[in-house]
């Protein structure tokens, strides 16, 4: 039983970490190629409603109640699930929620001024990737990881 149980411990310790980069993409018409930490934090909480070329800012999230959109709104909002659920609830108008990280970038993709969270490694050339304080996705400090 001893030698079952190590085995599984070791076994355990070799699989991928589950934890989830996201990253902010933008429709490939949009310019902006890196935002600071608190311009994406007023994009998402609603309070900026344009990109600086005056383009309609249209907000795409997944499933705002799945694991890894949760874990990056609360990093953006700097709030409790709860308080994030709060928020989503009486924003949700604002927000145009999709199914899954392939729905998200069809969304961005076609939708001029369109922003969103999605996986990294989900990330296709039909949209662009968008630096946060000039960091990129899987760069160490960005603030989505």
């Amino acid at each position: 039983m001893k030698r079952f149980l190590l085995t599984i411990l070791v076994v355990s310790c070799w699989l991928p970490c589950q934890a989830k980069h996201m990253a902010v993409i933008v429709n490939k018409s949009n310019n902006t190629s890196n935002v600071s930490a608190v311009e994406l934090t007023k994009i998402f909480q609603v309070s900026t409603r344009k990109w600086p070329d005056g383009t309609n800012i249209t907000l795409v999230v997944r499933d705002p109640s799945s694991p890894e959109t949760q874990e990056a709104l609360q990093r953006l909002y700097k709030m409790s699930e709860t308080e994030v659920k709060s928020f989503l609830q009486a924003h949700k108008a604002d927000f145009l929620t999709v199914d899954s990280d392939e729905a998200l970038l069809k969304m961005v993709q076609s939708t001029p001024g369109a922003v969103g969270l999605v996986d990294v490694y989900s990330i296709t050339s039909r949209v662009n990737v968008v630096k946060v304080d000039g960091k990129l996705p899987l760069e160490q400090g960005y603030l989505l990881h």
